[in-house]
């Protein structure tokens, strides 16, 4: 179990958006390295269950903007994962592998997301 109260709202709140749902989910799954590229790609695919070459360029760059300024920094300010800007890799941390039992639980219960997120 996660290690106190305070946590466990933090990790609630850090699920509490789709698209972070599906990176971790995703960062659970592959457990590796992944690209910003293919983060975008499986967002695209997860939230609009099309292919992303289907979806138009305009809605491709608008969820790599919020995953660059908002949700990666976010999962990185709470070292769920490491963030490299300059070559749009993220990576999960140890925190993350401590987490994940508890991430899992919470993502498996997202009715709209099918697990399990491979890219």
């Amino acid at each position: 179990m996660v290690g106190s109260i305070t946590e466990f709202d933090t990790v609630l709140r850090l699920c509490q958006e789709q698209h972070r749902r599906i990176i971790l989910a995703t960062l659970a799954h592959e457990k590796r390295s992944v690209t910003v590229t293919d983060l975008t790609k499986t967002i695209l695919k997860h939230n609009h269950h099309t292919p992303p070459a289907e979806v138009p360029e305009e809605e491709a760059k608008q969820i790599r903007l919020a995953l660059h300024h908002v949700h990666l920094p976010k999962l990185a300010d709470h070292s769920l994962v490491n963030y490299d800007q300059e070559q749009q890799l993220v990576e999960p941390t140890p925190q993350f592998d401590q987490l994940e039992p508890q991430l899992s639980t919470i993502i498996d219960a997202d009715p709209d997301l099918e697990t399990p997120i491979a890219l």
